[in-house]
């Protein structure tokens, strides 16, 4: 009795981690558009609405990180150490998706790549995941301003190092799409992130 929520959630992920990968290959294959939710269901042995249960959009099928994107840079200033400043929180942060190659630091393989950038829906859906990423930042950042600073503070900052954050997810999917490989992206990735690391510190010795 006690190992049967366990059970019924393993169960769970392994479908849904099904679906994902069905879906995935699909969309290598076939493109995003031109793929079905019919042909994803038939590739995972589910019907149509199970996958549907699992993911209410259909973008979500590819970007299926994207909750864990999202939340990052907030997770970051919330989960930081005692004493850490929430901006050496976010560089610690990104250096380990850095190092480990992290899909959420757009680590993705270079046919998921092309797979995304060949497809305006997935594109865009990656814009509204990179604002909302900035929107859950501004949120965690309004909670450690000084009272004393601009309403606007958390917010500006927050605009700052999302689109900080937002080239260097670019730069790493322009390297991957070049042939690059992750480890080669990484070496190249460290100095230049260091460098715009550096200007945002500069930008925000408030929260820094």
């Amino acid at each position: 009795m006690t190992t049967a929520p366990g059970l019924r959630e393993s169960k769970k992920q392994e479908t849904r981690q099904a679906i994902s990968d069905s879906a995935t290959r699909l969309f290598i294959d076939q493109g995003f558009e031109r793929t079905t939710i019919a042909e994803i269901a038939a590739a995972a042995r589910v019907a149509k609405k199970t996958v549907t249960n699992y993911f209410p959009r259909k973008e979500d099928l590819a970007l299926d990180h994207h909750e864990a994107f999202t939340e990052s840079l907030a997770g970051a200033v919330a989960g930081r150490a005692p004493g850490e400043s929430p901006f050496a929180a976010l560089g610690r942060a990104f250096r380990a998706t850095l190092t480990e190659h992290s899909p959420v630091a757009g680590f993705t393989g270079p046919a998921f790549a092309r797979m995304v950038a060949d497809s305006p829906t997935l594109t865009a859906r990656l814009r509204e995941l990179h604002d909302l990423r900035e929107e859950a930042l501004a949120a965690a950042l309004a909670s450690v301003t000084p009272p004393d600073a601009p309403a606007v503070a958390p917010r500006a900052a927050a605009a700052l190092i999302a689109a900080a954050d937002r080239l260097l997810f670019r730069r790493i999917q322009e390297l991957t799409l070049a042939g690059r490989t992750n480890e080669e992206i990484e070496t190249i990735l460290t100095p230049e992130a260091n460098h715009v690391h550096a200007l945002l510190n500069a930008a925000l010795k408030s929260y820094a």
